[in-house]
């Protein structure tokens, strides 16, 4: 029987944990009002704090909203956070974010981020994917600060465009690639 070394030991140990905890995650969805509720204030902030996205919002055909999501990692990562889908104002359905990473990592996070959908087959992709893998869709754009100054519709190349806001904590970067979008029924 071969015997793995520490580190791997306590790597595949850690990988197994953040596994388990995120397949328990819709389980414990908060109240749907109570994840309305954050992700219109979260929405609303972004909104005055971008006018990039302030301009795409009137555009858009879908805006799904993440506004709290919490990453960790020393060595393997995970993140978890619950949103909501907007059309024309109203829910349209609430959904999970989680992914999972290994790596130089360490550290612990919180952000938020809205996907603004331009069109319809944007939606349509997220309907009809079972458990949807952002880096996967077609034409997505991640807007910066610097880049979302001069945005317009008609300026960008996707149909689909993430926002991040409200970056806190330790850990350096943030990616979207490989996150999973499932959808949730909140109690």
């Amino acid at each position: 029987m071969m015997r793995l070394p520490f580190p791997a030991m306590f790597t595949v140990l850690m990988a197994a944990m953040i596994v388990l905890a995120f397949q328990g995650a819709p389980a414990r969805a908060e109240k749907a009002a109570t994840i309305e509720q954050h992700s219109r204030e979260a929405l609303a902030l972004l909104l005055q704090q971008s006018e990039a996205a302030k301009r795409l919002a009137d555009d858009a055909s879908g805006i799904l909203v993440f506004p709290k999501i919490v990453k960790g990692g020393l060595i393997v990562g995970g993140q978890y956070g619950e949103g909501a889908l907007f059309k024309s104002d109203d829910v349209a359905g609430y959904y999970s974010t989680a992914s999972a990473s290994f790596g130089l990592q360490a550290g612990l996070q919180t952000f938020g981020y809205a996907i603004f959908f331009l069109n319809d087959d944007g939606l349509k992709f997220l309907d009809n994917s079972d458990g949807w893998e952002i880096g996967t869709a077609p034409n997505v754009v991640l807007v910066d600060k610097g880049a979302g100054a001069s945005l317009t519709t008609t300026s960008g190349r996707g149909n689909i465009y993430v926002f991040f806001f409200d970056q806190k904590g330790l850990m350096a970067g943030v990616t979207v690639e490989g996150t999973k979008i499932t959808t949730i029924n909140p109690e």
